[in-house]
């Protein structure tokens, strides 16, 4: 592993211990034994680290839930959204850490242009992915309408729900329960 992958790694490691706005420079450093001037030579800024190594952890967590609606291919849009939203909720528990450390990246990003354009580029391919997976077809046959409708829904669905999780699990929505809304509201036409 070289030194660039090394402080990749650190970063997440610091992240999961002590969230993205309490980790500085020195903190990741420690966590690697890299020289303080290599997190500069490599990523620009101790920011521009963090915010790699959260699109990292996303694109890691993104691979795990999409491993759950792939695990059982097939079945209506609404059945292959339940699956992946029971996968979003599995997996979280594990990756709670990176949840936390993201929504502080998105505070971040009000004061950040660099991490703003990070998360910007990730959701607009996310949200490509996640229309594929809704609709059970490659992410290159989803057009540009798909997955402005299919993909913002779905990451307003995971942004909403992981919200609510990480404030009270306990009353936070499940999948089923999504679904049945978005089935009951269809249902009513209103």
């Amino acid at each position: 592993m070289g030194q660039r992958e090394e402080l990749l790694a650190g970063a997440k490691r610091c992240l999961a211990e002590k969230g993205y706005a309490h980790t500085t420079a020195r903190d990741i450093v420690a966590a690697t034994g890299a020289h303080l001037g290599s997190i500069g030579y490599h990523f620009g800024s101790k920011d521009a680290l963090l915010n790699a190594a959260v699109l990292e952890t996303f694109d890691a967590w993104g691979d795990a839930i999409a491993a759950s609606v792939v695990a059982e291919p097939g079945g209506a849009p609404l059945e292959r959204l339940r699956r992946f939203l029971h996968g979003v909720f599995e997996t979280a528990r594990e990756q709670r850490a990176v949840l936390v450390a993201s929504v502080q990246a998105y505070a971040q990003a009000e004061f950040a242009p660099e991490v703003r354009d990070q998360l910007a580029a990730g959701y607009a391919a996310s949200r490509r992915d996640l229309a594929a997976l809704t609709l059970d077809v490659t992410p290159a046959e989803v057009s540009p309408e798909q997955a402005s409708r299919y993909g913002s829904l779905a990451l307003a669905l995971i942004n909403g729900a992981m919200l609510q999780w990480l404030l009270d699990p306990g009353s936070a929505p499940t999948a089923d329960d999504l679904v049945r809304a978005i089935e009951g509201l269809a249902g009513h036409g209103r």
